[in-house]
This record gives structure tokens, C-alpha cells and sequence, in this order.
């Protein structure tokens, strides 16, 4: 399972061992290597060892024009394609000065707060999974399933989904993508439910989630936590709300906290967050405007020298897109924040003191995609 262990120095009459998890471990959902230090089972410390599918994505962009450079984001978040996309455009459009069309947004919040769903059944699946509960994960990717076919009929892709296009859409929705839409939001509440029954109240997932990987509200801020790991510590911050996007400001939502910060409490958390989206899929889907999709910005895009930073709430957190424009067709910097890079930070906290298994349960809770945190 890509576990090494050593003995080294014996410290306070303890024997201390280094042991290598990862980076091909299963639970470490990706390329990381996390170096634990540990006595006896009891982690005293840790190292994440990142980088091992570092592709130079930000260099990429520097070299490719605004437009080229957009289907690179859809390969970082690789199971939020969708979220990716809308925080780039969204970033070169603030730099060009432009925003897209009535339309455009409301069919953008739509596919985004699908995709937010998508990457939670993902993500609920592998958690559990990682926990010991296997059907959990059959489950989810029964719903996620519905949700890619919407994805496939709009735009052709599934994973690496490029939904979006600089000023607006490409795409106009195709016929039957309300119906398809409507449907899955008619069954999805009752398949939430199916897991809750499965989860919430189950004893052994209670004990290996409840009090563990406690992250305090204080501390959460402190080291930049975002998303659901920022809000399990009871932390009400959401980007949709505090500086609203796409057409997130026409619609009624509410921001889930825990109370505890520990990986029972983030595990709700992005419960509630699952029927959250599926209220505003269902609010935006009865009031799309009629109109066009995209708006007038012309086939080279040249933006006035600046600079920008743009951020959306993606599933995993804040995600931002940091560009510097000379003036000509490609941008002369180009950085992305991923919350995944960020939220990682907080692992050697969390598990201090904890057991081994603790730690699967605790990376599982972050939610990471190593596509984002190496680049």
C-alpha cells in the first residue's frame, strides 16, 4: 500500500517511526506522500510531500492566449471541470471589462451548482469508502451519473467538462435540458436522504468521525481555510453570498456551519450544501431569461494593461484566478489559488495525536484533488 516504515531515535523512551503514506496509497485519493511520524500508532507529526503531478499549468497559461488557455483550467479541479471554467472566464471578463449576458449566467449558475452536487457524490463516496462503508459509494455515483449525461448532451464532455467560453456560452442549451434538469432535481432530495439513512446515525461512522480532526474556527481562518472545511468550523463565509457571481445574487439560499469543526461536523455540512444546491438549481431553472448567450467582445481579446483577482466558492472552496494583463493577447502573469493547496496546510494539525486510521478519515474530510494542489 506504499507504506515504508523505519525505526529512528528513540525520544522520551518511545521508539519513533517514520512512515511513508503514499504517494500511491489508496486513501490518499491521489498522488500525495504524506511522511507521518509516529509512536507506537499515535501520530506526533507530519510532512505532505507534494508535486508529483506538477504539469506547470500557470506557466502554460502565459504562453497561450486568453482563450486557449481555458480548457487548461478544466484539468486541475478535475471532478469540478465546470467551477474552473466559470472562475476563469469570469476573471478575463472583469479584465476586459465585459460581463455576460442574463442568459449566459443563469444557465452558468445551473451547470455550476450541478457540478458542486457532482463533486459532493464524489466525494461522499470515497469518504465512506475509505471508512470502511462500501454501498455509500454505489450510491452516489448513481446520481452523479445523471448529471454527467446533462453534461454530455450540453456540451459533449463528462469529465473535463469546457461549459463555458469567455463573455458567455458557446452553447445554447439543447432541447429537453430544463426536463433533464427538472427530473433529477424531482429524485435527488429522497437520494440524500438514502445516504443520511445510511451514515448519520450509524454508530461506526459516528466513532470514526465524530471528535476527530478537530479544527478550531480561530485556526481554520488563521491558516486560509475555505469551503465546507472553513464553514464545518462554524464559520458562515461563503463567496456566493459575500461577493455574489454569476446570477447567485437573484436567488434564496442558506450557508450551512457546524459547530464542532471535526470531520462529522464537515461531513453535514457539505450534506446540507447538496440540498442547498438543488434549491437554486430549481429557482434558476423556472426563470431563465430568453436572450443571447454570450456577449460582444470580439475574436481577439486584448485587455487594457491591470491587473485582476477573481474568486468563486467551488466545491472544495475559494478558487481564484490572479492575471496581469500588458495589453497584448496573451496574459504576462497568470496565478491560481486553489482551495485545495490551501485547505491541505491544515492535515499536520488535525491529526496530530490522532491514530493512523484517524488520518485516512481526516484527508478524506478535506476533499483535496491533488490536480489542483500540484498544477
Amino acid at each position: 500500500m506504499g507504506q515504508t516504515p523505519s525505526v529512528s531515535t528513540t525520544i522520551l523512551g518511545a521508539d519513533e517511526v517514520i512512515l511513508n503514506m503514499g504517494p500511491q496509497h489508496p486513501s490518499t485519493h491521489g498522488v500525495l506522500r504524506v511522511k507521518l511520524k509516529l509512536d507506537g500508532e499515535k501520530v506526533i507529526s507530519s510532512e505532505c510531500i507534494i508535486g508529483y503531478l506538477h504539469r506547470g499549468v500557470e506557466k502554460i497559461g502565459e504562453t497561450r492566449t486568453y482563450a486557449q488557455f481555458a480548457p487548461y483550467v478544466d484539468r486541475t479541479d478535475y471532478v469540478a471541470a465546470v467551477s474552473n471554467g466559470l472562475g476563469y472566464c469570469e476573471a478575463v471578463e472583469k479584465l476586459l471589462g465585459a460581463e455576460a449576458p442574463p442568459r449566459a449566467r443563469w444557465v452558468r449558475t445551473i451547470l455550476t451548482e450541478l457540478q458542486r452536487i457532482a463533486s459532493h457524490l464524489l466525494w461522499l463516496g470515497t469518504h465512506a469508502l475509505d471508512i470502511g462503508a462500501m454501498t455509500p459509494v454505489f450510491y452516489c455515483f448513481r446520481e452523479r451519473e445523471e448529471i454527467l449525461k446533462i453534461f454530455e448532451k450540453y456540451c459533449g464532455a463528462r469529465l473535463t467538462t469546457h461549459a463555458f467560453r469567455i463573455g458567455g456560452l458557446l452553447y445554447e442549451t439543447y432541447d429537453g435540458f430544463e426536463e433533464d434538469v427538472k427530473k433529477f432535481c424531482h429524485d435527488f432530495l429522497s437520494r440524500v436522504d438514502e445516504y443520511e439513512e445510511l451514515l448519520t446515525e450509524n454508530r461506526i461512522w459516528i466513532q470514526r468521525t465524530r471528535g476527530v480532526g478537530i479544527l478550531t474556527a480561530d485556526d481554520a481562518i488563521a491558516m486560509g481555510a475555505s469551503g465546507p472545511v472553513l464553514r464545518g468550523s462554524g464559520v458562515k463565509w461563503d463567496i456566493r453570498r459575500a461577493f455574489p457571481y454569476a446570477a447567485y445574487d437573484q436567488f434564496e439560499f442558506d450557508i450551512p456551519v457546524g459547530e464542532n469543526g471535526d470531520t462529522y461536523d464537515r461531513y453535514l455540512v457539505r450534506m446540507q450544501e447538496m440540498r442547498q444546491s438543488h434549491r437554486i438549481v430549481l429557482q434558476a431553472i423556472d426563470s431563465i431569461p430568453s436572450g443571447p448567450i454570450a456577449a460582444r467582445i470580439g475574436k481577439v481579446l486584448k485587455p487594457p494593461p491591470g491587473e485582476v483577482y477573481h474568486s468563486i466558492e467551488a466545491p472544495k472552496g475559494e478558487l481564484g484566478y490572479y492575471i496581469v494583463s500588458d495589453g497584448s493577447t496573451q496574459p504576462y502573469r497568470l496565478r491560481i489559488r486553489p482551495p485545495s493547496f490551501v485547505n491541505l496546510q491544515v492535515l499536520d494539525q488535525m491529526i496530530r495525536g490522532l491514530l493512523i486510521a484517524d488520518v485516512v478519515a481526516v484527508i478524506g474530510t478535506l476533499d483535496i484533488v491533488l490536480g489542483e494542489v500540484d498544477r
